[in-house]
């Protein structure tokens, strides 16, 4: 993998154009199964994790054209559905092909996702609600899962937890459903309301996305051709606003849907930020690098604050005047990249699903590694601030969620740059 060197203590300035998301665009090319026909995505990141996606269409039998960041697939002959196992283990959302290829094909065989190790991510709820709609579920060697479903019956679905990756499949297995499907207790997050915009495009039945219940009504006509923009990546916008903030700076975003990002923003704010909204999705932050502590984060299912900016935003009060506190509600091992940061000088006491940051007058360059897609993101933030040099290791795991990072922050003034291992 690839190593990132930064040297710290360079004032961020410029514009930096937000990439379409990553967390929409893998269920929407998973959506494209559905048509037999040709789907146009545009606006698509350039990321690892959609390239391991587009190697699971090709072996599914789709065609593929891309050209930047514009995307044509053909999945008009599909000669498979069983998923390539290496492909599947190399990220989670590997998960969400399931619904789609068992609504087009009635039969998938899968191994279980593979992804960050940053706590239980159980499909429970997703093989539950495929059963509840009739499929049949049987668990092979060495991990793998055989799916069939010959009649799928639409039906009440209750999630015991608002899984934005089971509202996700059941939305998808639900388009080949017969009857309505209902989806109580379902995620609300952007990325949910941006695939339900895909599938009407397509010209399936459903409403809701956005909202707690979502409502399908499967085997409707299906058009053959469509074209469909990926909204602007939240969590990518969030993370280049809590840099600018770590180190100081004016940085100008464009692309972005502001009410996506309003709890970013909210505690950006708290922490002496001054961030401003325009039309036409530019969002503006000014910071002097003096960063106020905040007594107590929550992370929560949308809208509230977003498990995937946690580790960045403990990066950026690392810094901060006083104590803050961060419970992580949502997966249990998130807090492993604070082993890094404390070799950079940090002062953070995690105890069970809390941690404690003391703010500390300065950070250290270390060499320190990445060990999971967001705790990557902390990292840089804190070579940012950090005086001297910092060497993140296994920056592979940055790459899956971020388009060319070196790139976009040399261009603003960071001191940022590549070698290979």
């Amino acid at each position: 993998m690839s190593n990132l060197i930064i040297t710290g203590g360079s004032r961020l300035s410029g514009i930096i154009e937000v990439p379409g998301a990553k967390n929409a665009v893998l269920p929407v090319l998973a959506a494209t199964l559905l048509n037999n026909g040709i789907s146009i995505l545009e606006n698509c990141p350039e990321l690892d994790d959609v390239l391991t996606m587009l190697e699971i269409l090709s072996a599914l039998g789709c065609k593929i054209q891309k050209k930047g960041s514009r995307i044509e697939i053909d999945a008009s002959s599909l000669t498979s559905s069983s998923i390539p196992e290496q492909l599947a283990k190399r990220m989670r959302s590997s998960i969400i092909i399931l619904g789609a290829v068992l609504a087009r094909c009635k039969e998938v065989l899968i191994c279980y996702p593979g992804g960050c190790e940053i706590g239980m991510r159980p499909i429970d709820m997703h093989l539950k609600a495929l059963k509840q709609m009739g499929a049949e579920i049987d668990g092979l060697k060495h991990g793998m899962l055989r799916v069939k479903a010959d009649n799928l019956q639409g039906c009440e679905i209750l999630l015991d937890y608002p899984s934005v990756g089971a509202t996700e499949n059941i939305m998808l297995a639900a388009c080949a459903a017969e009857g309505e499907t209902i989806i109580r207790n379902a995620a609300k997050e952007p990325e949910i309301e941006d695939l339900q915009e895909f599938l009407v495009n397509l010209g399936v039945n459903v409403a809701g996305g956005g909202t707690g219940v979502v409502r399908i009504k499967g085997r409707g006509e299906i058009k053959t051709e469509s074209v469909h923009k990926i909204i602007p990546d939240r969590i990518v916008a969030g993370t280049y606003l809590s840099a600018a903030a770590a180190v100081g700076g004016s940085i100008v975003l464009t692309g972005v849907e502001y009410d996506h990002i309003g709890s970013i923003i909210y505690y950006l704010r708290r922490a002496g930020c001054k961030i401003k909204n325009y039309a036409g999705g530019v969002v503006t932050i000014e910071s002097d690098g003096a960063i106020n502590a905040l007594d107590l984060v929550r992370t929560s299912p949308y809208p509230g604050f977003p498990t995937d900016m946690q580790p960045q935003l403990v990066a950026l009060l690392a810094r901060a005047k006083g104590t803050s506190v961060i419970v992580e509600t949502v997966f249990e091992n998130r807090f492993r990249y604070t082993e890094q940061l404390q070799k950079m000088g940090s002062d953070i006491n995690v105890q069970g699903r809390t941690a404690i940051i003391r703010g500390v007058d300065r950070l250290k360059g270390a060499s320190v590694e990445a060990r999971d897609l967001r705790g990557g993101a902390a990292l840089i933030i804190a070579g940012l601030a950090a005086e001297g040099e910092t060497t993140i290791s296994q920056a592979g795991y940055i790459d899956r969620g971020y388009e060319r990072v070196e790139n976009v922050l040399s261009k603003v003034g960071a001191k940022i740059r590549r070698v290979e291992d």
